[in-house]
């Protein structure tokens, strides 16, 4: 499973664009990866990965912007085509779930 996170944080002001900056470092000490710079993703291996990592996003949450979450299915990320100018690249392919007792 993937989440996604998209958010657009208001930068006005001094206090915004450090409040948009530590949420940012925050997505990135949690695992997510920078897809676009408003576009955060990371892989889980479960649903209740994906639950712990949705509660931790909402707490993080500044006052004000939005910020939307999206779950994606392995299978559904398959289909994702990136593009940089006109050249196709290949999808990354999914990690390897490490498991510990």
């Amino acid at each position: 499973m993937w989440l996604f996170v998209f958010f657009d944080l208001p930068v006005s002001s001094k206090k915004e664009r450090k409040l948009a900056s530590a949420f940012r470092k925050d997505l990135l000490r949690d695992g997510f990866s920078m897809m676009q710079f408003s576009v955060y993703t990371r892989h889980c291996a479960s649903k209740e990965s994906a639950d712990v990592h949705e509660k931790r996003i909402k707490n993080l949450v500044p006052g004000k912007g939005q910020v939307t979450i999206l779950r994606i299915t392995d299978k559904q990320y398959s289909n994702i085509i990136n593009m940089w100018g006109k050249k196709k690249q290949l999808n990354e392919s999914t990690p390897q779930q490490l498991e510990l007792f």
